[in-house]
């Protein structure tokens, strides 16, 4: 068979060009037209007039960045930390923290009205915290440049895979951002140096953790000098030379291999391994968690069903409440860690289970007594496969925590032609500074 012949590339046009913007894109983007074409500017804001060089060019539209703000929005900012221009950690920092807020709330509504036609009854203030020091989970990229004896670590720069060479983090757990310089320091100084990939990054409210991704092994000087390093900052120390399940700690070499958060609200403490999912900000996800329980309105006689229950976020407050919970989840290990945390918060109405929720999960032993209560906290991508078979159990309530605002509203409209309605809905803002839309929703039937 032939090959179909590459087309060619279309030439970047060259030089700044002027543009006024009209609208923001739902990833933060200025909307402009020029001879009838649209125009993606990153780094602008409604209103304002700005100079722009091309990035990116197809037949339909372009992509530009701001170069220069000739007429300047009273939302504009100057970010607060030196490497916004370039790292992907942040995006937003050149707006006001409120008009961040607006932005989002503007998406999540119009991600309703679009994708799923729907119009809460009422949509509340939205869910803040600290926007500095909030982000307790991170992946930092590291490459080392030999040619120029360069250790580099941080985010990866916008629209990019290279790393933005940072020496601290306003946005990152203070416990550690203010370490990134000793971080590459350490790594330089390491044999090994060009076989750590990456460093994850998770905190807990006492400890933190240091995960390095080595694809070779390391000396046994280099993992000493990753122990000393562990000791004099007070933090673990992992290497992880395979996948996720391979991860082991090197420092301290006793006790348990975990972290924890609590939840004061529900007198909890949930631990969980450093590579676990965990919601990134304490404090948006203690008032998230309050609110879910709240909403649910759960009584001593309802029977619940917490649907990607992780490992038990949810579904041990909710157990505070109810006769008994039933957590859902597809990753074996989290089911495991589920059961770890009611175990030791002497739980005896939870049953955690393993299950693949894009299949028909209603005959399953656990879902055959139905229940009162549920609530779903898929990923990205949603639950269209889940919210089908939910009206099954005949719920009076569901809360919908989303990452997502366009799989919410498309989510949203199967359960309203299933015959419950948006009752609330409101964002909450789980990653100050970026484009991420966290939102939260009440559907009673």
């Amino acid at each position: 068979m032939a090959r179909r012949p590459q087309q060619k590339k279309k030439k970047v046009p060259s030089g700044l060009v002027e543009l006024t913007i009209d609208s923001l894109t739902h990833d933060g983007r200025g909307v402009a037209r020029l001879n009838g074409k649209t125009q993606f500017v990153e780094g602008a804001l409604v209103g304002e007039t700005v100079r722009a060089r091309y990035t990116n060019t197809r037949s339909k539209f372009d992509e530009l960045k701001a170069e220069e703000i000739l007429v300047a929005s009273d939302d504009r900012v100057k970010p607060p930390c030196p490497h916004a221009p370039l790292c992907g950690g942040c995006s937003l920092q050149y707006i006001e923290p409120e008009a961040q807020i607006a932005f989002k709330q503007s998406v999540l509504e119009g991600q309703l009205r679009h994708f799923g036609e729907i119009t809460a009854t009422s949509f509340l203030e939205p869910m803040t915290g600290p926007s500095e020091g909030y982000r307790r989970k991170a992946r930092l990229g590291v490459r080392y440049v030999g040619r120029r004896d360069e250790m580099l670590i941080g985010f990866r720069e916008k629209r990019s895979g290279s790393i933005t060479d940072i020496n601290q983090c306003m946005v990152m757990d203070e416990r550690i951002g203010r370490h990134i310089n000793a971080i590459r320091e350490l790594v330089r100084g390491l044999a090994g140096r060009r076989d750590i990939t990456h460093i994850e990054v998770a905190a807990g409210d006492s400890d933190l953790a240091l995960v390095f991704r080595n694809i070779n092994p390391l000396s046994d000087a280099d993992v000493e000098k990753l122990t000393h390093f562990g000791e004099s900052h007070q933090l673990h120390i992992y290497l992880q030379p395979k996948g996720p399940e391979s991860a082991h700690r090197i420092y301290p070499v006793s006790g348990e291999q975990r972290l924890s958060y609590r939840l004061n609200e529900f007198d909890l403490k949930m631990s969980f391994h450093p590579l676990d999912f965990t919601q990134v900000n304490a404090d948006i996800n203690s008032q998230m968690v309050s609110r879910a329980v709240e909403w649910l309105a759960v009584s001593t006689e309802d029977r619940v069903l917490d649907l990607f229950c992780g490992l038990g976020n949810f579904t041990l407050p909710l157990a505070r409440k109810a006769r008994e919970v039933i957590g859902v989840e597809g990753d074996e290990a989290m089911v495991v860690r589920g059961r770890e945390n009611a175990r030791d918060n002497n739980f005896t109405n939870i049953t955690f289970c393993g299950a693949d929720l894009h299949l028909d999960f209603t005959r399953a032993e656990w879902a055959k007594e139905g229940f009162d209560k549920i609530l779903i906290d898929p990923p990205r991508s949603g639950a269209f496969e889940v919210v089908r078979y939910l009206p099954k159990f005949g719920a009076k309530r569901i809360v919908y925590v989303s990452c997502n605002p366009a799989t919410l509203a498309r989510d949203a409209g199967v359960l309203v032609e299933h015959g419950y309605r948006m009752v609330k809905v409101g964002v909450m803002d789980m990653f100050p500074h970026t484009t991420h839309v966290e939102s939260i929703a009440l559907f009673e039937k």
